[in-house]
């Protein structure tokens, strides 16, 4: 196997969980806190907006089932995209949309694919979404984790 981690946030962390867990070849998830300026934030902390972090979902994949492009297309399909610090009734810059980059190689696939996006037209406002480097990623409480899966037998992912 070829494990890779990629982080990405799009809006509260619980649906975007859930629909990368999905995914054959994923190997683990992890919700939690990236891209602030607070060492260890809690929710309630994250929530004052005065962090600066993104509610975001760092996924384990096996390159060998599935790739970085292909989870980049699930991003770009599962949120808006277009949307500046809010998805649907969730605003705060916590619920932004970014990519935060391992290494280069992901840096250059994630410009890639968000050129490959805004030239689709697939969507009719600019896209706002970050390509920053990954910094510390603090893992969310417990009761966050796998939040969708543990509450609702009812959630319908998106893919």
């Amino acid at each position: 196997m070829n494990i890779q981690k990629a982080i990405f946030a799009a809006g509260c962390f619980w649906g975007v969980e859930a629909n990368f867990r999905k995914i054959e070849g994923v190997l683990s998830t992890r919700v939690g806190y990236i891209g602030g300026h607070f060492s260890n934030p809690t929710y309630k902390d994250v929530c004052s907006y005065k962090t600066g972090h993104a509610e975001a979902v760092e996924v384990t994949f096996d390159t060998s089932k599935v790739s970085y492009e292909e989870l980049l297309d699930v991003f770009w399909s599962i949120h808006d995209p277009t949307t500046l610090n809010r998805q649907g009734p969730d605003v705060g810059a916590q619920y932004r949309s970014a990519i935060f980059y391992i290494d280069l190689e992901q840096k250059e696939k994630a410009e890639n694919s968000k050129t490959k996006i805004e030239a689709s037209n697939r969507f009719k406002r600019p896209i706002v979404t970050q390509i920053v480097p990954a910094s510390d990623f603090w893992q969310a409480e417990e009761y966050h984790q796998q939040y969708v899966e543990k509450k609702s037998k009812h959630f319908t992912p998106l893919i």
